[in-house]
């Protein structure tokens, strides 16, 4: 039990706090906490996805810089 414990919080949310900040988000009021998680999880799952060695933070990275990349993976 405590070791699926531990794979939920390394796999999930560690990369929240590391790849996109979350402990560091200050979005706080009414439901934007619970559509800001929401699309942050929508957005790891993508990058999660996507084909390749990338890192998660990379590939969110190529995904700001270059809109092609961004519409391969929400189109796949």
């Amino acid at each position: 039990m405590i070791r699926s414990h531990w794979a939920i919080e390394n796999s999930l949310h560690w990369v929240m706090d590391m790849v996109f900040r979350d402990d560091e988000c200050r979005v706080r009021t009414e439901n934007a906490p619970a559509n800001f998680t929401t699309i942050k999880h929508m957005a790891h799952n993508l990058t999660r996805r996507a084909p390749g060695k990338d890192s998660v933070r990379l590939r969110r990275k190529t995904a700001a810089w270059d809109d092609g990349y961004l519409a391969s993976l929400v189109a796949a």
